[in-house]
């Protein structure tokens, strides 16, 4: 982790958008004092169409709505 003051930031801003997409992070501080902190941007794995197959589990009477439903359902 690379730690620089604002000044040199401004000035040096590619060079740090290059740390960044490196994988590296940088603290900008003023006066000494952390204030933002620059990095990469983590990645998400999108999400495929059969990935939660076997996982999910649905009850064989899912869809049906019985008395016990009713009385749960309107407190009757």
């Amino acid at each position: 982790m690379t730690t620089v003051n604002i000044y040199e930031a401004k000035s040096s801003f590619s060079r740090l958008i290059a740390a960044a997409e490196a994988g590296e992070t940088v603290v900008i501080a003023r006066n000494g004092k952390p204030v933002a902190q620059l990095g990469p941007v983590p990645t998400r794995q999108p999400v495929r169409f059969g990935d939660l197959a076997g996982m999910v589990v649905i009850s064989d009477d899912f869809d049906t709505w019985d008395e016990q439903d009713e009385a749960d359902w309107y407190g009757a």
